[in-house]
């Protein structure tokens, strides 16, 4: 019996590399993963193809950088009560451009922004259409009265590796605080869009193996040796982000990666400290993601926002203190800071294919 539990040790040591430390595009990625390990590769294939099938993790692909190939925004959604589980599904079950489909609930009632429970990740492919349309479309359909659109300014901390961050204290920090990434939308031909959206999709367990490519490859009429070089030249454009595994968070089973409760932190400070608070922020190892973003009075002039899981919510909360506190350290003054808690999640990346796009798009403005 193969075990797939998080909490085997050969499974832990895969993990804490497979879910967030091989960045960039690798022609043999489990071979990284088994280097980086020290597990060998037939191992590392092996755990995780039974990880796969047992619902241990979700899925296993490579990453794009989705904000620099489409227009993206977090967006807050105010809904009336009686609308709300039927607007979560239905952005789940019917918009393939809404990622991360989460609802909140505020730590501290009658905060800025309380009433906003339903929060989406969107993106819509550059030059295809129109975030302000596609938001219009969504909240005729859901009963929406608001949405507020979040989009990345900069980027400070992206990545979700839980059990790499297991046992963290409150406070741990990396040396150095990081520097901002800001998004950028290069031009790709229609070869490279070829090759960029056939690696974005999940790899089927057939394709857990030492060349996972070869077949991807053939099926656009390449060379698996050109397919990999059109794919490392992206790498160096920087829209390619990780080989990852996706650990299932919100299983029960998995609580003992430290999932249990994930807090969506904003904080505001004063104008023109906005790249320096966020740098000190993401600089907290316990930062899945750490951003700026404009929340404007809505939410008290947020303009930091970054998740944190834990096992417990006081575990959140510890976090938060610590980082408050380095903030202060920093004499970087808090205007405005708040906690959102995840109480229901469907986890997913967004699609960012223009044909695709072109279609739903169409179908909504005949329906509408």
């Amino acid at each position: 019996m193969i075990p797939t539990t998080c909490d085997d040790s050969t499974n832990r040591r895969i993990l804490c590399v497979a879910e967030d430390c091989i960045t960039g595009f690798h022609a043999r990625p489990f071979d990284e993963i088994a280097r980086l390990s020290g597990v060998e590769t037939p191992i590392v294939i092996e755990r995780l193809r039974a990880m796969l099938a047992a619902g241990t993790i979700r899925r296993v692909r490579q990453t794009l950088l989705s904000t620099s190939l489409a227009e993206g925004a977090l967006i807050a959604w105010k809904v009336p009560e009686e609308k709300l589980e039927r607007a979560y599904t239905w952005l789940k079950d019917n918009d393939p451009f809404t990622g991360h489909v989460v609802l909140r609930s505020c730590e501290t009632p009658g905060a800025p922004g309380a009433d906003y429970r339903l929060w989406t990740t969107l993106k819509v492919p550059t030059g295809y259409g129109s975030m302000q349309e596609h938001c219009a479309i969504l909240s005729r359909t859901i009963g929406a009265t608001d949405c507020i659109p979040l989009p990345v300014v900069g980027m400070f901390a992206l990545a979700v590796g839980h059990i790499r961050r297991a046992g963290l204290k409150p406070g741990d920090k990396l040396p150095e605080a990081p520097a901002m990434q800001v998004p950028q939308q290069p031009i790709l031909s229609p070869e490279e869009w070829q090759v960029l959206l056939s690696l974005k999709e999940s790899l089927r367990p057939e394709e857990f193996c030492p060349e996972p490519w070869a077949a991807r490859a053939a099926a656009l009429g390449m060379s698996e040796q050109q397919y990999c070089d059109i794919a490392s030249a992206l790498d160096s454009r920087r829209v390619i982000g990780r080989f990852a595994t996706f650990l299932d968070h919100t299983a029960p089973r998995n609580r003992q990666a430290g999932t249990g409760a994930a807090g969506l932190f904003h904080w505001a400070v004063p104008p023109g400290m906005e790249e320096r608070a966020g740098a000190e922020c993401g600089r907290h190892i316990c930062m899945t993601h750490c951003y700026w973003r404009s929340g404007g009075s809505v939410f008290g002039g947020a303009q930091i926002m970054g998740v944190v899981h834990a096992p417990a919510r006081e575990e959140v909360l510890a976090h938060k203190a610590a980082i408050d506190s380095h903030l202060a350290a920093c004499g970087i003054p808090l205007l405005h800071t708040a906690v959102f808690w995840s109480n229901r999640a469907e986890i997913r990346p967004s699609e960012i294919s223009p044909v695709i796009y072109r279609k739903w798009i169409q179908q909504y403005r005949q329906a509408l």
